[in-house]
This record gives structure tokens, sequence and C-alpha cells, in this order.
């Protein structure tokens, strides 16, 4: 896989295990990022780059080593929130009064920071307000809050010899313009940032009319990314590329587009039975990789595409963009709030009484199987929220009404975990009525997602209207929380759902590659997506035995 620079932290407080915890948001799921915690300053600081202090006015900092070490090149980060002491006056500035505990809007000062390529324009944060005063002209704002009409800094950098030395009084690091930003900070400090310039290279490889088209738009509207080749055998798909984005290269054969020095990433846009060979050659050509879902038809398939990104360095992750999908990040949010207990049941659905389609998604041999396609979905919404060691999985399914295609009508897989949960996925092409989309049982509540029914309603000269309806799989089901309260009694609440953010994929693989920040989808999942098809197709063939799966 791609290898990002190694970014070591001290966190230094006098609180023993407080520093990791204030920090974690900030650095959470970076492989290459290390925090280490000491309750004072250690003799020697050269195996770390970056130190962050809480409270730099206490006993346990030593102010001098600490400058000695950022005049040597470290960058010395000081977490002054509720701070009344002076900090250095190396730092150019000091901690302001403490203020009221209100709602702060936090913008970054330059609106052009590369430090804030792909993050929103601004956020709300809750705490207490306390302005840094600064006191000398070379020191940057990179943060400020507005607050009485006023620009008040509450991020700060100050190049001293060799290194920085940077401050803030903010509290709550969980938006992601205050956690991404500070991280960013410590890797620019330390030259470990990407030239605000740089921009990938993008090709794909499976030109198809909606997708091919949807990773086109979704580069060109990303900072970061952008498109600059198409391949397909079919002449039809590349004169719509061109026709699409004019300026793309076009390419009739993969071994061409992967000579093309301009293509940094390859996003493999074919069927799935085609995945892993050319994930595989183009890995061996020196490019990333985007796979299209599933990320392949089997373990063996998945594990020789992690070897290859492995062997050469590169890149390699699936497309789940539905990932962001406003009921998933609902109920993700719900499940990681506790506000349903623990939860320890899933059921999830899609499907109607529809004709399939008669495209390569409804051939088994090309597509691998009815639950391959939503599936690798769906099962991806269920890794994500029962990230737990998988004890074996049941799958069972229909082939009764649709005799013209081989993918079966009927698929249900059953995961159980080795702690007990479990979960459960329904793909049905012969569903006179469907079940709820989502159905969650926690030890202190439940979530149920009713799907939802729409018409585009349009004026047609002829016609005098038309009416069109929208499928429900793009649509936002209806999602109730219910919990338990008082005595027994059971509380619904609606809830409300984020905005979607169309390039929110592409933006988080763009934060990813260039600044090695988590995908929100990570590798490990999409792999374990595919071990639970295998584990079902294998078990649906021997007649709904339980299958177990390598690794868990």
């Amino acid at each position: 896989m791609i290898v990002h620079p190694e970014l070591r932290i001290l966190v230094i407080t006098a609180a023993p295990g407080e520093g990791t915890t204030t920090w974690q948001p900030v650095t959470d799921g970076m492989d290459h990022v290390h925090v280490e915690a000491e309750t004072e300053t250690p003799a020697d600081l050269r195996g770390y780059q970056a130190v962050v202090t809480v409270d730099a006015s206490v006993s346990n900092i030593d102010s001098t080593r600490l400058l000695t070490f950022v005049e040597g090149g470290g960058t010395w980060l000081a977490l002054a929130a509720g701070q009344t002491q002076p900090l250095p006056e190396e730092f150019g500035v000091q901690p302001g009064p403490i203020g009221p505990v209100t709602e702060l809007r936090v913008l970054f000062t330059e609106r052009d920071n590369p430090l804030g390529a792909r993050l929103p324009d601004a956020v709300y944060v809750g705490g207490t307000y306390q302005p840094l005063q600064v006191h000398s002209d070379d020191t940057e704002t990179v943060l400020y809050v507005d607050y009485h009409y006023q620009h008040s800094s509450v991020l700060t950098r100050r190049s001293h010899g060799g290194g920085h030395l940077a401050c803030t009084t903010l509290q709550d690091f969980s938006p992601s313009l205050v956690q991404r930003g500070l991280y960013r900070l410590l890797r620019q400090c330390q030259g470990l940032a990407p030239p605000p310039e740089r921009s990938l290279g993008i090709g794909i490889l499976g030109y198809a009319p909606s997708v091919g088209r949807l990773h086109g738009i979704g580069a060109e509207h990303t900072q970061g990314l952008h498109l600059v080749a198409a391949c397909d055998l079919d002449p039809q798909r590349l004169h719509q590329a061109r026709t699409d984005f004019p300026a793309v290269a076009t390419y009739t054969d993969a071994a061409e587009m992967a000579a093309d020095q301009a293509v940094d990433l390859v996003i493999i846009a074919t069927a799935p039975n085609s995945h892993a060979p050319l994930s595989i050659e183009m890995l061996q050509a020196g490019k990333h990789v985007l796979c299209e879902k599933p990320l392949a038809l089997s373990q063996a398939e998945t594990q020789a595409m992690h070897e290859a990104a492995l062997t050469h360095q590169k890149h390699l992750s699936c497309h789940q963009n539905r990932r962001w999908d406003p009921d998933f990040l609902a109920v993700r949010k719900v499940v990681a709030d506790k506000q349903i207990g623990e939860l320890f049941y899933l059921e999830t659905f899609v499907g109607g009484f529809h004709h399939p389609c008669g495209y390569w998604h409804s051939h088994a041999p090309v597509s691998g199987g009815t639950s391959y396609d939503w599936g690798a979905h769906y099962l991806d919404w269920i890794v994500g929220l029962l990230p737990h060691s998988i004890e074996a999985v049941v799958g069972t399914r229909h082939k009764r009404v649709w005799h013209d295609v081989t993918n079966a009508d009927q698929e249900r897989i059953q995961i159980r975990f080795s702690d007990g949960r479990e979960a459960e996925f329904i793909h049905s092409d012969i569903a006179a009525l469907r079940k709820p989309k989502w159905y969650l049982l926690g030890t202190g509540g439940g979530i149920i997602g009713h799907w939802q029914d729409f018409s585009a309603v349009s004026f047609d000269p002829l016609y005098y209207y038309a009416k069109d309806d929208i499928p429900a799989t793009e649509m936002m089901p209806e999602i109730t929380l219910h919990r338990r309260i008082g005595e027994g009694q059971i509380e619904p609440t609606q809830l409300l759902l984020p905005q979607r953010d169309p390039f929110a994929f592409h933006a988080n693989l763009a934060d990813h590659l260039l600044w090695g920040e988590p995908l929100a989808a990570p590798l490990a999942d999409s792999m374990k997506v595919v071990a639970i098809l295998e584990a079902a197709a294998k078990s649906m063939s021997g007649g709904g035995r339980p299958e177990r799966i390598d690794g868990g």
C-alpha cells in the first residue's frame, strides 16, 4: 500500500492518559502517525518531530528544552485553552482573558490556505471563548473565530530557529476543520505537506455511461484531482467521454493508458469479474487503483490485489461511495453515540417485484450473483456498523420466477459474530411487500427505516402531464429512533438526515492520497465484504450450511 511519511508526536500533560485522549480525534485512524504521552519533558526529544503540550504553564513543561528542540527543527504545539500563565515570548502570542462558554464560528484566515483544501469554509464549535493576543508581526493567525464582529485568533504559528511554535485555545477537536487543520499544520511545519499545486491525474478504465461520468465529475469538482484519460473497448463510450470532458485522452487498450505518465490513479469501472486482473495490472504499472464495488469476487482475488499494492507501494481501495448516504450517516451517529445502547441486531433489505435488468449485473458468472450488486453496499454498511469478528455466514437463495437471467430471484445473507451479535441482508426481486430498509436493535432502543416512494411530475404538451417514478433506492427512507424511557415507555423520534455531499467520496480519496488522512471505507472493510459474499455463496450452494471466514 501507499507509504505516507511518518509523524512522531509526543504529548506532554500533567494528567496521565489525558494527552492521548485529548489528541485522539486529530490522529485517529492514521497508522503512519505515532503518538506517545509523558507527564514531563523527556531529556531526549530526538525521536519526535512534534511535541504537543497541554497547558504549557505547568511545572512539568521544560520550556528551555522544548525551545531547543524547536530550534533544531521540531514543532511545539501548545494547547493553551484555559491557560492564564504566559507562554514563552518566542510564541509571539499570549492566551487572552477567558470569556463565556458559547458556540464559536471557526474559519481559516486565508480562504485559499492549502491546509484548508477540501475542508468546510467554516464550522461551529463549543467551548469557552479565549482569544490569543498576538504580539509579534511575524506570527501567523491560521484560524480565527468571529466574536463581537471581530476576528479573534485561536490558532497561530511562528517560525523559531529551524522549527515552528504553534498555539491554540480551541477545546473541541472533533470538527473536521479543526482536527485535520491541526494535523496538517504539524505536517506542514515538518515539511511533509504536499505542494499546494499538487493534483493527481485520474484515468477511468471502463467508461460506463453513468459510472464513468460520475467519477469524471467527481474528479473535476475535487481540489487535488483532475481527469486526464478514459479507456474503453467501445468507440461510442469513448466518444461520450470526449463529449463529457473534451480535454480527456482516450484509449482502447488498458496497457496504453497505464503507460500515460499523466495518469496517477486508475479507476477500475469494468464488470466485477475483471476487477482483480485489471487492478493488479495497473498496480504493477505503478498506478494507484480505485476499484468499483465489489472489490472482487473472492478472497483469493482480493488477497492477490492487496499483495500487489503492498509490493508496489501503491494505493488500493474500493468505491464505497454510499458510506456518505445521509441515512447511513444518521444511523451511524445514533449507534456511535450509544443512543440505542449496544447494537446487537441489524437487518437491511433492498428490492421489490421487478424484472431484473438485462445487463451483466443479472448474469452471475460476470457479476458474482444477486448479492454482489447492492449487497456490496449494504454489507459494507453492516461491516462499518458492526466491526467485530465474524463466526459464521449462512446464505440462502430462491430461483422461482425470473428464469431468463442467471442471478437468483432472492438471496439472504445472515452473519453471526463471535460475540453473539447478528446481522442480515436480503436482496429480493420477487418481494411484493418490502421489508424496512433498516431495522436495528440495541440494548436501549432501536431504529427503523421505512422506504419512501416518490414520483416526479412534469408538464407534457401532449399528455398534459407526465409522471416518472423515482427509484426507492435513490430516495432517503424515513428513519425513526425508538428509545426506552421511564418505566418501559418507548419514545419515537424521527431522525433529521444530513445533507448529501455528492463529492465527499472523492474528497476523502484526495485527502488520503495527498495528506495520509484515513479513508472512510478502508480496504480491509471492502475485503471483508467480499469474504462475506464468497462465504454466503458457498453456503447457498451447500443448502444453507454455515461457512466460516478466514481471519474473521
